[in-house]
Order: structure tokens, then sequence, then C-alpha cells
């Protein structure tokens, strides 16, 4: 035997084996998985938004004013054909992209876009729904089934994200068009707003301001500044991110009626310093973002991890790109509580313009850039 053997200790590691393994086995579980970026098409100017369509298909949208379908090999697509005049120029231009929950059996896509004034300088952001032809090349029937009013000489603030609540009504966000946010604060426009509308554009009859004398039938939400992120959260709740001015991008949980401050508080101050109004960060009536940021990330895309594809320490995780950093933001929850944040794929630097999760459970990010990259998220 060897002299530093012992039978009777090996006996108790033989016997405690079983409990170390699933020990290891659960922290495993829990450490964060490294990931790598794989590249799933390249070549895109600015993209903004992606969708999936099926046979691992791509619908993305180019901030310039173009859609068009990748392939699951990566092969752009000529321009669809059937899209609305759109005032691209700034911050605007063809902007989020969603597919309908049955769009198997309906072919429909809703998409927002800065919308130009007939005959004028001014714009807006607008929504339209349109079906995808059968071969992929063109969108038919397309209609505009709401428009932000009013219309303004603005190229900033669009917004724009939709999403489908589990009723089947849209959620669509809407900037505050930079110059005009004190109007967020009004229940007369749009501005500065979270609307809620159903698939046709009518008003749900249970919007929270719908018999409210002087106020639009379709916000749901006010006092917000330029959300350009959202998503629903596993238990159905709808979440946005928005960007705030110098300081203080939050996220936000909005609700029928919630007023959430801007521009009356806010983390952030003016752009080269200075507060905004009254450098209040708290007042009653007012609702405070679930998290903020300072500095600010510049928050775009948003998405809740729902998967198994990365282990349980990823599942249920807040997922948001930063086009200030460049990085993917992790964001760990419990109860409903920012409680870490990591940043992944900080080593490309890019301006991560939106996050989404696959069909097949892995998630998807496109970067902001002249050659723009619809990027994978693969275990190393």
């Amino acid at each position: 035997m060897h002299p530093n053997k012992n039978p009777r200790r090996s006996l108790q590691y033989g016997l405690l084996a079983p409990v170390l393994a699933l020990a290891c086995t659960a922290a495993l579980a829990q450490r964060q998985p490294e990931v790598r970026a794989e590249q799933v098409a390249s070549g895109l100017q600015n993209p903004w938004a992606v969708a999936f369509l099926p046979e691992g298909r791509f619908l993305v949208t180019e901030k310039a004013g173009r859609m068009r379908v990748v392939g699951a090999d990566g092969k752009l697509g000529a321009p669809l054909a059937g899209l609305p005049a759109i005032a691209a120029g700034g911050q605007g231009g063809l902007l989020d992209v969603v597919t309908d929950s049955g769009f198997a059996g309906n072919r429909t896509v809703y998409f927002c876009f800065s919308e130009p004034e007939v005959g004028g300088s001014a714009n807006s952001t607008a929504v339209a729904r349109a079906q995808l032809s059968a071969d992929g090349a063109r969108l038919e029937g397309t209609k505009v089934i709401f428009s932000q009013r009013p219309k303004v000489t603005s190229s900033a603030h669009f917004g724009c994200r939709i999403v489908e609540a589990r009723d089947g009504t849209l959620f669509v966000t809407l900037g505050d068009r930079f110059g005009r946010k004190d109007d967020a604060q009004k229940l007369d426009n749009h501005l500065g707003k979270v609307v809620r509308i159903q698939k046709d554009g009518m008003v749900p009859r249970d919007n929270p301001f719908v018999s409210r004398a002087g106020a639009l039938p379709e916000i749901w939400s006010y006092g917000h500044r330029n959300g350009q992120g959202a998503a629903l959260a596993p238990d159905g709740r709808f979440w946005m991110h928005e960007h705030g001015p110098q300081g203080g991008d939050e996220i936000n949980v909005p609700q029928a009626g919630k007023n959430h401050g801007w521009p009356v508080i806010t983390y952030g101050e003016n752009y080269g310093g200075g507060r905004i109004g009254d450098g209040l960060t708290a007042k009653e009536g007012m609702a405070q973002p679930l998290h903020y940021w300072v500095p600010s990330i510049a928050p775009s895309g948003m998405v809740f991890l729902t998967s198994d594809r990365y282990g349980a320490a990823w599942k249920g995780n807040l997922f948001v790109g930063s086009l200030k950093f460049g990085y993917l933001d992790r964001i760990e929850l419990k109860d409903g509580k920012v409680v870490a944040e990591h940043k992944l794929l900080e080593e490309g630097r890019a301006r991560i313009r939106d996050v989404r999760q696959g069909p097949d459970g892995w998630l998807y990010v496109l970067t902001d850039e002249a050659d723009g990259k619809l990027l994978r998220l693969r275990p190393r």
C-alpha cells in the first residue's frame, strides 16, 4: 500500500463522490458560459432590427430605408419592394420590424419608420402593416395603421420598437422628437409616449385615456424620452428602456396611465452639464425607473432569454445592446430588480443596435455600422 493512502479516507471519499459531483455540476450550471460571436451575415448598411422567418431566414431593416431577407446561409436578398415613402436622415429612417404571431398563416409583418409630411419638411414615427410575398421579394398590401401626432421638423428621437402583447395588441414606443420634450407630459399628442393599438390600428377599448377629454386614446403611458428597446417579460408584462439625456438611461415597466416623469424628473443632465428643469429625480405621481445608467450606455434592443441554450445562469436574464460602449449587457434580475450586469462582446466594440432570441433559442445581435453584421452568440 502506498504510504500516503488511507483506506478509510478512500472509502469516505467514495461515499461523498456522488454528492461532490452533483455540487460541482450545479456550480458549473450557474457559471457564466463563455460565448463567441458567430457571423451570420455582413454587408448590411446600418441595420436597425431583425425578425425571424421560416427555414432559418431573417428579415432585416436598414435605416437608410431598405428591408431585405437574409438567407440561412447569410446571403443578402435584394431590397424588398412595397415600402412607403421614408424620411431617412439623422436618427430617422426604417426602424423596427416584427412578424405577427400568426405569421405562418398570414405572412404579416409590422414595421415602423420616419414618415414624411406630404408637401412639407416635418415628419413623425409611423407604423405600417404588410404581407411578405410568398417569394420573399416584396411587401404586399402595405398600409399605415398609426401615425404619431403632431409631425415635427426634427431628425431625432423617433423611438421606435414594436411589441405584440399576449392579447394581440401592439405596444409602440415613441420618442419626444428632442426639441419637444415638454410635450411628453401632455396627453394631447403622441410625443414621448408608449401607445397601444390593435393590429388594424384601432384603439383598444380598455386603453387608460379612452374616455378622457383632450387626451389621445392610443396613449398607454407617458413621460418617456426616446425608447429604442422593448420586450415582453416571461410573465407577459411589457418592459422598455429609453435614452436619457447626458446620463439617466432607464429601464421601465410601463403600466396603463403611468407617468414616467420626463422631463420633470431624470437622473441625467443637459448635454455639456447643468440640470434639466428643477433638477428633480423624484416627484409624487411620477414613476421611478426600475433601473438607470449613469453614465449613459445609449441602450438599443432588448430581449428576455427564455431558452436553455446557455444554461441555467442565463435563462430569464435581460439582454440590452449598448451603442455608446459597444457591448451586450447581460442583466441578472431577482424579484423584478436588477442585481448584476455583465458585459459581453466587448472585444468587438461595435455599436449594438438590436438583440433578439431566435426560434432556435440562440441570441442574435445586429451591429449598427456601415458594414453592419448579423451575429449569433454561441458557446466557445
